[in-house]
């Protein structure tokens, strides 16, 4: 691993910091990688630009218009044209899932090189979730589901009408579930442990659609939830039978609030990454009473792994809506608590996608290598050299850390702008709607200190 000089180091932040606020005023934040590399950071300087930019981002909004604030956030006709939802790469995507499983029941016992373990985790969960907020609605085209879903509806009517009052809480348990496995589950990316597990997935997802309909998926189902929360960051999409363009995160401001069940979505989506970060640090060991020299593996730490889980998302929660609350009253507002999260939720959306991307682009890079490496096996491309060498210089591992603070800052910039947007479109003013974000702030603030932490602890598993 490379080490950067004294020197360089200090002025290393200062310079990620001017460049990332030439661009927007925001929050300078750090977030765990998949532990790639370390880097050695000053992370006293880190705070204090973290800090200032989050002042000055809330002043630069507290003294520009209203008129301003809302006209960043209007999308820019392009040329005619409407969304097209092809139906052909849906059906496709059955009999391909279906593939996937039977190859992590019989094909190769290695992770790395079993089309099911890098199809999941590598493609998926790591490229195509990150491509959702930044090309726009790809997994509408190959969702398996949606797929099953068309064949069903073409053999039988749904049996059962979708309950209201259920809402969208069978996928907030599932993405509980899935945040479980991820991080709890002793080996979640063994092929044929992986296979039983997506297999069960996809008959219970069956099973909803062939009770309740297409509606489930809308409703019920982990993936296409969170695909089409991500897809609402993407700056290219349609309005009006026209293709648009605009800041990322503009259809959060056309749309009106979300349901409850969509608000807690986005703060388990949050609150998840922060615990994949926590999880495997000296801290959350020295917790469990683990010497992180002698890690007994990941068996032993189940049961604490699954109660951490739940207890950062109900802090998040708790936190959160603390802050709107005080928010609300400051600004001398009497809106419903519940009211104002599922107003003000969504806005966190672009910090979980910035955490997503920044989090998972070292093994992305590396990993991904092994997708590559399979599909030459199977075009007969010959073979692909596997290297982690780009880790072993300066130059690239530089590249990859401005990249990831580049995506977490821009995340936090744009959801305090989205925030501020929002609090304009509900009929504050300008002066109000910052009076009302300072709670907000100073949660966020907080944030930085963890994300910063984060990035510069070592890690124990």
């Amino acid at each position: 691993m490379p080490v950067i000089g004294r020197s360089e180091r200090v002025r290393h932040p200062f310079l990620t910091a001017g460049a990332l606020w030439v661009a927007w005023a925001g929050r300078a934040q750090a977030h765990a990688s998949e532990q790639g590399f370390v880097l050695l950071l000053p992370t006293d300087a880190y705070i204090a630009a973290g800090g200032a930019t989050v002042a000055l981002t809330v002043l630069m909004l507290a003294v520009l218009p209203g008129r301003v604030a809302l006209a960043a956030f209007r999308p820019v006709s392009l040329w005619r044209g409407t969304a097209r939802r092809g139906v052909a790469g849906r059906l496709l995507a059955v009999p391909v899932l279906g593939w996937l499983i039977w190859q992590g029941w019989a094909g190769s016992r290695d992770p790395l090189g079993n089309p099911l373990s890098l199809g999941l985790w590598v493609v998926m969960w790591m490229a195509l979730v990150s491509a959702q907020g930044i090309v726009g609605d790809i997994w509408a085209r190959i969702n398996p589901f949606a797929g099953a879903a068309l064949v069903l509806a073409r053999l039988r009517r749904a049996l059962l009408h979708y309950p209201v009052w259920l809402g969208h809480w069978p996928g907030v348990a599932g993405l509980l579930a899935f945040a479980g496995f991820l991080l709890a589950d002793p080996a979640p990316a063994d092929p044929a442990r992986l296979a039983l597990v997506v297999a069960g997935y996809a008959l219970v997802m069956l099973g909803g659609v062939a009770l309740f309909g297409a509606r489930w998926l809308l409703r019920g189902e982990v993936l296409t939830l969170l695909m089409r929360a991500y897809a609402r960051m993407a700056p290219l999409g349609h309005k009006g039978g026209r293709r648009v363009l605009g800041l990322p995160g503009w259809r959060i401001t056309q749309d009106g609030p979300a349901a409850t069940g969509q608000a807690v979505f986005v703060l388990i989506l949050l609150g998840s990454g922060s615990f994949d970060g926590l999880n495997e640090t000296f801290l959350w060991l020295d917790l469990l009473a683990i010497n992180p020299l002698e890690f007994p593996g990941r068996s032993a730490v189940i049961g604490p792994n699954l109660v951490g889980l739940v207890a950062v998302n109900a802090m998040l929660l708790a936190v959160f809506c603390g802050a709107l609350w005080l928010g609300a009253r400051l600004a001398g507002e009497r809106a419903a608590l519940r009211g104002l999260l599922c107003r003000f939720a969504p806005t966190l959306l672009p910090i979980a996608l910035g955490y997503h991307i920044a989090h998972y682009l070292p093994s992305l890079l590396m990993d991904g290598q092994y997708v590559w490496a399979g599909i030459a096996r199977a075009l007969h491309l010959g073979e692909v050299h596997v290297t982690a060498g780009f880790l072993n210089s300066p130059g690239p591992v530089r590249a990859i850390w401005l990249a990831q603070a580049g995506a977490v800052v821009a995340g936090h910039v744009i959801a305090l702008m989205l925030a501020h947007a929002i609090a304009l479109r509900g009929g504050a003013g300008a002066w109000r709607a910052t009076l009302a974000q300072a709670p907000l702030a100073a949660f966020m603030l907080a944030y930085t200190v963890f994300g910063l932490w984060l990035l510069a602890t070592p890690r124990g598993v």
